[in-house]
């Protein structure tokens, strides 16, 4: 199977009540990085900022993290993430899938503290980070089901 085959460009969200932390992917479909930090408004200006993302980017998928619950449901919060992403998608007419993002947020906020940066001062920075690693962990799990998959 060929690269391009494999290569998908694909938006990484880290949705929350205030801010959307945004990520994209490089040309290879292997590494994930944070882009922006999307301070929620309307939902037709969040929908008209993410549509020039996709349009620029020529995202073919939307990546959302899901936050269940630490013994694996999906709690309030879940279900708030779960109704905007599928909002999002559907004003955007493009694929959703979401990835377990348990815990993303806390390991976004110990790697800047490995880097010396203040998270309490950084929020947006977080959210870039914790997009970064949903994505990264949807690629991940992408390339290795790809690669399991038998070669004619």
């Amino acid at each position: 199977m060929s690269n391009n085959k494999l290569w998908i460009s694909a938006l990484g969200l880290d949705i929350g009540l205030k801010r959307v932390g945004i990520a994209g992917c490089d040309g290879t479909g292997l590494i994930a990085t944070g882009i922006t930090t999307l301070v929620r408004s309307s939902f037709d200006r969040d929908v008209a900022y993410l549509r020039e993302l996709v349009r620029e980017r020529r995202v073919q998928i939307l990546v959302a993290g899901l936050p269940y619950s630490l013994n694996g449901e999906l709690g309030a919060q879940a279900r708030q993430v779960q109704k905007y992403a599928n909002r999002i998608a559907r004003a955007l007419e493009i694929p959703l899938e979401y990835v377990d993002e348990r815990l993303t947020s806390v390991e976004a906020e110990e790697l800047m503290k490995t880097q010396g940066i203040s998270p309490s001062q950084n929020k947006g920075a977080i959210d870039r980070k914790a997009a970064a690693l949903i994505l990264q962990q949807w690629l991940d799990e992408r390339r290795q089901n790809i690669s399991a998959l038998p070669n004619p």
